[in-house]
């Protein structure tokens, strides 16, 4: 793998480190291409109900703009993209777009976080999951994945069987949430991100799994990689495992951004 696009700093407010160490660890691990995706301001809520411990606040965006940029025309040897993360909110389509405007992002990465109002990747809400039906979880989870993926915000869908991170599943064949979610892709022209994060957490396997990164392939929709680090050593953590898994699917390239604009290159 060449590249990893998800990566988090501390500005984030719940990963440590800062872009430097970021990006000394990616040399360190042969990539030629990082981007980082930290998230944006919590735009759905207003600004004295904002967690700083989820994601900056809104004054400190154009730092963090800025800060990348920099970091970028610093340091030529190593292509450092400028990503974020954005929550989907439904309902909230405008103001994640006005939120957006005005600065020159590589990417965009769309996730769904939250069913409703539960954090459904939360540990301080796991108890949330014996209180409901997993079957309806995973059709309202994957529900907003689809219209995340139709609302034009987003190049990148994350981690798109987020909610398998506890090891919750639900009795019977899952491919039809995947073909809806990945059909949903390819209309809109979005990639899928192999996110290795996954093996850090219950659910014991890359995001997606196997069968739903082979349904994206035969949808032709692309992928990107990405460690979803908030340490800096772990960016390109497992990426061994993600390009086995991309083969596996039948995938020979990966997605590159730069201005929004996407390009292909060969898996090495």
């Amino acid at each position: 793998m060449i590249h990893d696009y998800h990566i988090h700093t501390s500005r984030c407010g719940h990963a440590r480190g800062e872009i430097q160490e970021y990006i000394d660890r990616a040399r360190r691990m042969g990539l030629l291409e990082i981007g980082i995706s930290d998230h944006v301001p919590m735009y759905w809520l207003p600004p004295d109900r904002r967690d700083p411990g989820l994601a900056m606040d809104g004054a400190h965006f154009p730092g963090y703009v800025r800060e990348v940029l920099e970091m970028s025309e610093k340091h030529s040897d190593i292509g450092i993209r400028l990503g974020v993360e954005v929550d989907y909110i439904p309902g909230f389509e405008e103001e994640a777009a006005a939120a957006l405007s005005g600065h020159p992002f590589d990417y965009v990465i769309g996730s769904v976080h939250y069913i409703g109002g539960w954090a459904f990747d939360s540990p301080k809400y796991l108890e949330e999951y014996g209180r409901r039906d997993i079957g309806e979880v995973y059709r309202d989870y994957f529900n907003l994945v689809s219209r995340a993926a139709g609302s034009g915000l987003f190049d990148i869908i994350a981690h798109p069987d987020l909610v398998k991170k506890f090891g919750f599943r639900p009795e019977g064949d899952l491919a039809g949430f995947y073909r809806q979610a990945a059909r949903s892709f390819a209309e809109a022209g979005v990639c899928v991100e192999v996110n290795t994060a996954g093996l850090r957490w219950p659910a014991g396997e890359i995001y997606p799994s196997l069968e739903f990164l082979k349904i994206c392939r035969m949808e032709g929709v692309p992928a990107v990689a990405g460690s979803d680090a908030h340490l800096p050593e772990q960016v390109g953590w497992a990426f061994d495992q993600a390009r086995e898994l991309l083969l596996a699917a039948g995938y020979t390239e990966v997605a590159l951004f730069r201005g929004r604009r996407r390009r292909m290159v060969k898996i090495l």
